[in-house]
């Protein structure tokens, strides 16, 4: 069979065989503790539940706007005014199936044949892969712990050509956790508007920031940067509704009027039923939202305490979100078993055969030299995830 050339470069994302590994490991019944996983261990909140619930029995199921209910636009827009500092009309928005298909709209419709979007690694798996398919050229700027994984606008002027024409951006970032300060933002504006730039920014892990830091959306620093982003948001994370596939972009008309050409020879409109819930979510009590942070916040400091007192791992602690990405290179070179140690991907198939502790390689965020843990488990599965660890990497020589 002959597949598209365009398929042919794309790979499957590279989270989802590890979570497809796991699984198969959990259905024979091995112990593992699985800190791979990119999604809150809480169930979606009640009211929200029970709001799906009333849209059944009204019989709301049936297609919606292609662009989401108005009802639910206007709540999103309220909720970007009253929480991000951002005004938009309900014209400016549209609702699709999960935050990534609105990533995915909104790059097909702003990177033309040979484009370039600039990309900060570590980055979330599915940015560079989406670029590949609008046939469009992924410019990496990598980052590190000593940079606190953000770059600079100094870094970004360098990497612009002629040919640049986006900037994704992502904060608290998966999977780093790093998020980017006024300041930091106000600069790489700066050089955006300069050098005439959009920006997509992914801000799902906005409702997770720590020790009282701030987070910043984008489109929010002056008149001029509103014009010239795309905000991506859903509810998969704050409202732990993952599997309800709800999410939502706004920007400026024009691309909102794109994005909804593709979105209607695709997907069309987004579950009813999710719509409805998420109406629930922006409006109803958000004390879940809350809860949800401070333990995830307490939950980051255990892990990152433990990991750090391995001999031979450095790790940065993540401002927000709900991972850690440790730095494994002293551990390469090394051989356990059957393995020897050569790439992170060789790490996390160690760990996860020999202590059955599931993580994710960094390699798959662009980020060769580190792995992700997930602290969106219980505490329970992470200490006994951490003493795992630590006695598996022991056992490495």
């Amino acid at each position: 069979m002959s597949l598209s050339n365009r398929v042919n470069k794309i790979s499957i994302s590279p989270t989802i065989k590890v979570f497809a590994k796991t699984k198969e490991m959990l259905a024979q019944g091995i112990d593992v503790i699985n800190l791979s996983v990119g999604e809150p261990d809480f169930p979606t909140p009640d009211n929200i539940k029970e709001a799906a619930k009333r849209a059944i029995d009204n019989n709301f199921t049936r297609y919606t706007l292609n662009n989401g209910t108005v009802e639910l636009r206007t709540a999103i827009a309220d909720k970007l005014k009253m929480q991000n500092g951002l005004d938009y009309s309900p014209d400016n928005i549209i609702v699709s199936t999960g935050a990534k298909q609105s990533l995915y709209n909104a790059v097909q419709s702003l990177i033309n044949d040979n484009d370039e979007a600039i990309i900060p690694a570590p980055y979330y798996v599915s940015y560079t892969d989406m670029v590949t398919l609008a046939h469009g050229r992924s410019i990496i700027l990598p980052t590190d712990e000593e940079t606190q994984f953000i770059i600079t606008s100094e870094q970004l002027e360098k990497a612009i050509t002629p040919k640049t024409k986006v900037l994704i951006l992502s904060y608290p970032s998966n999977p780093t956790g790093a998020n980017y300060s006024r300041k930091e933002l106000e600069a790489i504006a700066e050089v955006v508007e300069k050098n005439n730039l959009f920006v997509v920014c992914d801000d799902i892990y906005e409702n997770f920031i720590y020790d009282n830091d701030e987070f910043v959306s984008f489109g929010a620093i002056n008149k001029s940067m509103k014009e010239r982003t795309v905000v991506v948001n859903g509810f998969s994370k704050s409202y732990s509704m993952t599997g309800w596939r709800i999410g939502y972009a706004a920007g400026p008309e024009e691309i909102i009027k794109a994005m909804g050409k593709i979105q209607s020879h695709s997907t069309s409109n987004a579950s009813s039923i999710s719509q409805a819930a998420a109406v629930e979510a922006l409006k109803g009590q958000q004390n879940s939202v809350y809860e949800m942070r401070n333990e995830f916040e307490k939950r980051r400091n255990f892990i990152h305490e433990q990991i750090c007192s391995i001999p031979g791992i450095t790790c940065f602690k993540p401002k927000g979100a709900f991972y850690i990405f440790p730095n494994i290179k002293n551990y390469f070179g090394k051989s356990g078993g059957n393995f020897k140690i050569e790439s992170s991907f060789d790490l996390s198939m160690y760990l996860l055969n020999e202590a059955k502790v599931s993580t994710v390689p960094g390699s798959a965020f662009g980020a060769e030299g580190y792995i992700r843990i997930s602290f969106a488990s219980s505490m329970e599965s992470l200490k006994e995830g951490a003493e795992r660890i630590k006695n598996a990497l022991k056992g490495l020589g």
